[in-house]
């Protein structure tokens, strides 16, 4: 399947393909953009390296490409300022030029890190992401937003800078633990809550992570499934980004979930994953949604199911004022408001600008020990 991501700043291509990384050197070959490329500077992490880098080294190698390879400890801590700056640093001594072309190979910290790199070494150069994991294809390789943390937040730093095209092979998703899996579904659910109750049907007929262990040898039929999976949500992801490629109105609406998510990631020294901490904050904001009124308990009902099957939390051990403190760094906030989504239905959510002070509130609403409201 071929996407066209188009955005002011570029358009680019997202193909979703069984196979995808083996053909990569020809597909590099034949790839416009790529016409004066003589170097691929591929960066990946110490759990993807293993399983991909030679794959994707020597496709590109055999298509006369000279490649270099650049390894990050895997996890969260690896977004930071000393690996972007080791990254960078690397860059020049191995004299990557601006007709180079980075490689994010990996899930979402690489492709953030990855990313954000291509934004500032040489105040630009272009990159080709290729994600492995569930999560970063279903979401974070797709839009062009990249970033770091700090210690203060997560993706406080960070820069809008698309990729020169997507390569997405679900046979990578082989390889995953069940966990990261979960982490991927996470995603699938928020984009199904706001805006494809056909999707959030489909998730809840489906629980494609338990069959991934089987992937390479499973049916065909299967494997088509998770192929369209990936594609529903890169479609919904690409229709509202185009919309708002700067996050400034509807690209908002991708956040759901996302201020609580961060805060808990933060508060637990990122030991919940990214995954579980957008479900958390979903979790949360519907069930306050609900004893608000405006979002009927069905939706809560049907959320929290769907999180349970797919091995999701769906609540926390942090207090409402713990949450509230951690989310104050937010990225969504401007000034004294911030703008949270708020789930009208399934399918369906809002934005609400509202008092930094009135989240407070959201969250003690939303947070219910042992159950649906």
């Amino acid at each position: 399947m071929q996407f066209s991501q188009n955005e002011r700043e570029r358009d680019y291509d997202i193909f979703i393909r069984n196979g995808l990384l083996r053909d990569i050197g020809k597909f590099a070959e034949d790839f416009p953009r790529f016409e004066k490329v003589k170097t691929f500077a591929i960066v990946t992490d110490s759990n993807v390296a293993p399983l991909y880098e030679s794959v994707v080294a020597e496709g590109l190698s055999s298509a006369g490409f000279s490649v270099i390879s650049y390894t990050i400890p895997a996890g969260e801590g690896s977004k930071c300022f000393s690996q972007y700056a080791g990254l960078c640093r690397w860059l020049a001594e191995n004299q990557i030029t601006r007709s180079d072309a980075l490689v994010a190979l990996g899930g979402g910290v690489v492709g953030d890190l990855t990313g954000f790199t291509a934004a500032t070494y040489l105040r630009g150069v272009q990159f080709l992401q290729v994600p492995t994991t569930l999560l970063a294809m279903v979401d974070s390789s797709v839009g062009g937003k990249t970033g770091i943390d700090i210690p203060e937040g997560k993706n406080l730093v960070g820069a809008f800078c698309q990729p020169s095209v997507v390569l997405c092979d679900p046979l990578t998703l082989a390889s995953l633990p069940d966990e990261e899996l979960s982490d991927g579904a996470a995603e699938a659910i928020k984009h199904g809550m706001i805006r494809s109750g056909g999707l959030i049907a489909s998730l809840e007929e489906n629980k494609f992570v338990e069959k991934c262990d089987d992937f390479i040898s499973c049916e065909n039929e299967f494997k088509e499934d998770i192929a369209w999976i990936i594609a529903e949500n890169v479609e919904i992801k690409r229709d509202i980004v185009e919309m708002d490629e700067f996050d400034t109105g509807e690209r908002q609406l991708l956040n759901f979930g996302h201020t609580i998510g961060h805060a808990v990631e933060r508060l637990s020294d990122f030991a919940i994953s990214h995954g579980c901490g957008v479900a958390i904050g979903m979790a949360i904001m519907t069930r306050a949604a609900v004893k608000r009124g405006v979002c009927p308990q069905d939706c809560a009902e049907i959320l929290e199911n769907l999180l349970a099957k797919y091995n999701l939390p769906a609540h926390c051990e942090f207090s409402a004022q713990e949450i509230f403190h951690a989310a104050l760094t937010d990225k969504k906030r401007t000034g004294d408001t911030i703008t949270e989504v708020i789930p009208r239905d399934v399918g369906r959510c809002v934005l609400e600008k509202m008092p930094v002070s009135e989240l407070l509130e959201w969250i003690e609403a939303g947070i219910v020990k042992g159950g649906i409201l």
